[in-house]
């Protein structure tokens, strides 16, 4: 049985998620929010050094004050872990040496905050300070100072070269060669929520841990593993979480330090996070140097790029080997690229540790490179939108580097978001200081192989169905706002032919669900949406037999619909609900024949991409989103701020389960966007982090906040779930280029640091103005063949 085209969708119609009524009435739980009985208080005690030996830690004190259950060092958890296995470098708290302000040091379970405070206060440690890596320029070239002693590589994290085709051949094909330097820095999250965990060891030596966790399956493996516990005896439960973008999908010392508290007093333990000490915990964007060669010819065709960047990746590895990969990988989307060569460096830093953030590792490279196009169309005298048009990957094709190209409407996104803009109209005739500006992105649909080596599928759903009606679909998946729950269900509900009110999701909990890796690289949609979509097939088809023989017709022939089950176009019985049963009755129906209950599992395994070049292990998945977005600003010559005017951001996601939260999703990552185009970056005074809290760390409020225009446009994948593909990261790509783009058209200078401050944009004016008065121009001139170019 298939799905029957002419029946009425589920899909496509907005609506409000199936878990928006406990979040907008108050009534959902969050992990701050569990108060289980005789449960203690847990703190971290923090390092005021950056980079410093702990030659001793006198805990006496705190352990005797009244009040206080449990202290535990560093000694008591020694196992190293770390989110990726080939970089295990961090230890739930520091043994021996801590390498950034806020290293954990040791942790308090007392019998409320105010004691465990006091208690942190009477620890004495001892710290011998070391020199300092505050920079990627001396992680090179320290060789005398190294923050990880064990490292292989001194103070490199990871080193990524990889080559395709001839790349010097390419630029001497080109017409003109664009070369330039870019610097994206470093920024992160601001998760409303901020991490919590909550542990509770059972006398009968089970453990169950409540984390505002993106990822339950692999922090059950880290939990096991660090605490000694064997894995069957150890339960997370994902509460409702308020948001992550990546910030919550490592392991964290809080999760294991509430485990190993509440094991050492047998009473939960509850530790969550200060604003300040999310700052701390950060796993947020890198900063990236970069620098990046491109060669074109007259006709718009791009001949070769030449790329190499440097990542300031903070203390510790975590997603770090990962971002060195996408880095580079993804250069070769969404332009037709026939010979590549790129060279990352990832390196440690006595700051705190880079991860992933939404867009991970792909954001800073799409912004030089979107820059680089609008550059070469400059020098070309072609139109951006012509030159990226000429040069869109297309659909069952394969890039340079392996990554297989399943659907692309990279140029609808184009078409739609230049008509809708008005670009061609408006660009250089917006008057005076202000401009358009457009650029274009593509992100992966998750990523192809897991964080560690398994054969398994990467997510899987059981699905029961209940003679009231009701469908229960049981998934590892963690929704952290995005609105996988919703996803789950709509999918769910489209092939039975309910509504989503009779769907329940029970998700996160690794005692009842099966394994889902997570949320992280856009892979939820596209990989659990098949799981799902498989078991809802099957639990169908083991109503189809029993029902249609009650109905008298094939199995084929039926179609679900309205809650009801209809036996096709039989023209006597079409549309009769006399000749129909209604969705209960199926189940009854089926149950009585089979004489069992009616469930079905479900599972999603990528297809094998990459295996022509082994370095592409890293940045194969089995589908791209692309986007394509314009951006109209105004500038203040006089006090160099930016005003974003308005964005319009095109999103090929294949097919829109849910508009309504599809849209939503591409708001949000407009909106970080924004954000990181004009305000947010780390300082730092020293090693000290100068803004580690909402209020000196700025933010776009709703006020700062641009109209945003969304335009949807579907391709529908032929791998995805009903066609379906990523829309919670890639739209994120294409915004900061836009506006940087949009601000050259206003002012002929090109931003290519983040953020645009107004010092910076009075700074690029200023020595337009000089470079002016001398004669020379601003734009990015013709190169000779195989030359450097021209600025």
């Amino acid at each position: 049985m298939t799905d029957r085209p002419d029946a009425p969708s589920a899909l496509g119609q907005r609506a409000g998620k199936i878990d928006g009524p406990p979040k907008v009435t108050g009534a959902a739980v969050f992990a701050d929010d569990l108060r289980l009985p005789r449960m203690l208080i847990g703190k971290i005690l923090r390092s005021p050094h950056a980079h410093a030996r702990i030659a001793r830690i006198d805990v006496s004190r705190a352990r005797a004050l009244p009040g206080v259950h449990a202290v535990i060092t560093g000694e008591d958890l020694p196992e190293r872990y770390g989110v990726i296995p080939v970089s295990q470098d961090e230890t739930a708290l520091k043994i021996g040496k801590v390498r950034m302000v806020g290293d954990e040091v040791a942790a308090v379970a007392a019998v409320d905050e105010d004691t465990a405070l006091a208690a942190l206060a009477l620890i004495e440690v001892d710290y011998e300070p070391l020199p300092e890596i505050l920079t990627v320029e001396d992680a090179l070239t320290r060789s005398d100072v190294l923050i990880h002693e064990d490292a292989k590589n001194g103070n490199v994290t990871k080193r990524v070269f990889q080559r395709y085709g001839n790349v010097d051949e390419g630029f001497a094909e080109a017409d003109v060669i664009v070369e330039d330097e870019y610097l994206y820095e470093a920024s992160t999250h601001v998760p409303l929520e901020t991490h919590c965990a909550v542990g509770h060891y059972t006398p009968d030596g089970k453990l169950t841990v409540w984390s505002s966790t993106q990822i339950p399956h692999y922090l059950h493996r880290y939990l096991a593993r660090v605490l000694g516990i064997d894995a069957a005896r150890v339960r997370v439960i994902k509460p409702e979480v308020g948001a992550g973008y990546g910030g919550k999908s490592d392991p964290f010392p809080l999760e294991f330090c509430a485990a190993e508290l509440s094991r050492r007093t047998g009473r939960p333990v509850k530790i969550a996070y200060t604003r300040e000490e999310v700052f701390y915990a950060h796993r947020g964007r890198h900063q990236f140097k970069m620098w990046l060669k491109m060669g074109v010819k007259k006709s718009g065709e791009i001949t070769a790029i030449d790329y190499k960047c440097w990542l300031d990746g903070g203390a510790y590895s975590s997603f770090g080997v990962v971002t060195s990969y996408y880095a580079g990988v993804f250069m070769t989307l969404p332009y037709t690229l026939p010979r590549y060569r790129f060279e990352a460096i990832r390196v440690f830093t006595n700051k705190p540790p880079a991860g992933p953030k939404r867009g991970h590792g792909a954001i800073q490279p799409r912004f030089a490179l979107e820059l680089h196009i609008d550059k070469a169309a400059a020098a070309l005298g072609i139109d951006p939108v012509d030159l990226r048009r000429r040069n869109c990957v297309e659909p069952g094709t394969e890039t340079v580097n392996g990554l297989r190209i399943t659907s692309v409407a990279l140029k609808e996104c184009l078409d739609a978001v230049t008509k809708a803009s008005g670009y061609h109209e408006k660009r250089g005739r917006l008057g005076p200081n202000r401009g358009i500006g457009l650029a274009a992105s593509t992100y992966m649909c998750g990523a192809n192989h897991s964080i560690y080596a398994s054969e398994g599928p990467h997510s899987t759903v059981q699905m029961k169905l209940d003679r009231s009606g009701q469908v229960a679909i049981f998934s590892g998946t963690a929704d952290i706002g995005q609105g996988s729950v919703e996803m789950l269900g709509r999918i769910a509900a489209e092939v039975l032919g309910i509504s989503t009110r009779d769907m329940r999701v029970v998700e996160g909990d690794t005692d009842l669900t099966p394994v889902d890796l997570g949320s992280y690289s856009s892979r939820v949609t596209f990989m659990a949406g098949n799981a799902v979509l498989q078991a809802a097939r099957r639990c169908r088809d083991q109503l189809a037999g029993p029902v249609a023989a009650k109905l008298g017709c094939a199995p084929a022939d039926l179609v679900f619909r309205d809650h009801r089950i209809w036996p096709g176009d039989h023209p006597e019985w079409k549309d009769d609900p006399a000749h129909s049963l209604s969705f209960r009755q199926g189940v009854e129906v089926a149950e009585a024949a089979t004489g069992q209950g009616i469930g079905a599992m479900g599972s999603y395994r990528p297809p094998r991409i990459g295996s022509r070049f082994r370095q592409t292990s890293v940045g194969p998945s089995p589908a791209y989103s692309f986007t394509a977005q314009v951006a109209e600003v105004t500038v203040d010559p006089e006090t160099g701020e930016i005003s974003i005017d308005r964005i319009w951001a095109a999103h090929d996601c294949g097919k829109a389960i849910n508009p309504q939260v599809v849209e939503g999703q591409v708001e949000g990552c407009v909106y970080m966007g924004v954000g990181e185009a004009l305000l947010e970056e780390h300082v730092f005074r020293g090693a000290l982090y100068q803004s580690p809290s909402i209020l000196e760390y700025k933010i776009p409020t709703s006020l700062d906040t641009p109209p945003i225009e969304v335009l949807l446009v579907e391709s529908h994948d032929p791998e995805g779930p009903f066609g379906a593909k990523e829309a919670g990261e890639g739209p994120q790509l294409s915004t900061v280029p836009a506006i940087a783009n949009a601000v050259w058209d206003a002012t002929g200078v090109w931003m290519n640091e983040t953020p645009f401050l107004p010092e910076r944009v009075l700074k690029a004016l200023e020595a337009k103005r000089k470079a002016e008065a001398k004669g020379r121009t601003a734009a990015v001139a013709p190169a000779p063949r195989g030359s450097g170019s021209g600025t």
